[in-house]
């Protein structure tokens, strides 16, 4: 019998991964809102975050799907898709990575600031904290092309920056605040969208640690 060599499988080319990231977000609030509208009648809104409400600190997970109306909605789509694509481009475990740090930090920052009594909903934190993310994370991996990219968002979404203020009623600026907050804080800390030559400087001075603190061999 004779064996042959087993290729390994061919990886998702990172167009395509930010495409299926980018059509995930849209299709998964789009789906989340039709339901919510013609099976629920809205209800669903209650799902949202509930500030310093203990029973719902969960609804972290929920809110980010979950609008108002459809300008409420088209408002998060194409920035979001947008955004989500560009995050993709860095394969799976970077979009998973960077997306669950900003649900976290931006959920758990307007459960405790953002005032008793109300009830956030919409994926604008999450835009936020995509934005915030792709704005620093050349200057974290030293990435000159992602050092670009983030001077062109931030001057094609200087608009949004100011939605981390308060201002307009009804908008949640608590929610865009700590979105980029828990964006920023990715941008610095996960390394899974280090470049290539960043890993293998890592690694060289890795080894170059150990080899020079070892201790001396024993006969």
């Amino acid at each position: 019998m004779n064996q042959q060599p087993v290729s390994p499988p061919a990886r998702r080319s990172p167009v395509r991964s930010g495409l299926m990231f980018a059509a995930a977000f849209v299709i998964a609030i789009w789906a989340v809102h039709i339901v919510n509208i013609f099976i629920f009648g809205g209800r669903l809104i209650y799902f949202g975050i509930h500030p310093l409400d203990v029973s719902s600190i969960w609804h972290i997970l929920t809110s980010p799907l979950l609008h108002a109306n459809v300008e409420h909605l088209l408002s998060n789509t194409v920035p979001g898709a947008i955004f989500s694509f560009l995050i993709g481009l860095s394969r799976a475990r970077v979009w998973w990575e960077v997306t669950a740090i900003v649900v976290i930090v931006g959920g758990l920052g307007v459960w405790l600031l953002g005032g008793v009594g109300t009830n956030h909903i919409g994926a604008s934190g999450l835009v936020y904290g995509w934005l915030g993310y792709l704005l620093v994370r050349g200057i974290f991996n030293r990435s000159l092309s992602q050092i670009l990219l983030g001077v062109i968002l931030g001057v094609a979404y200087s608009g949004l920056l100011l939605g981390v203020l308060p201002g307009v009623p009804g908008v949640s600026w608590q929610a865009h605040l700590f979105g980029a907050v828990g964006g920023i804080g990715a941008g610095m800390f996960i390394t899974s969208d280090d470049p290539p030559a960043l890993r293998a400087r890592r690694r060289a001075k890795e080894l170059g640690r150990n080899h020079n603190g070892a201790p001396p061999a024993r006969d």
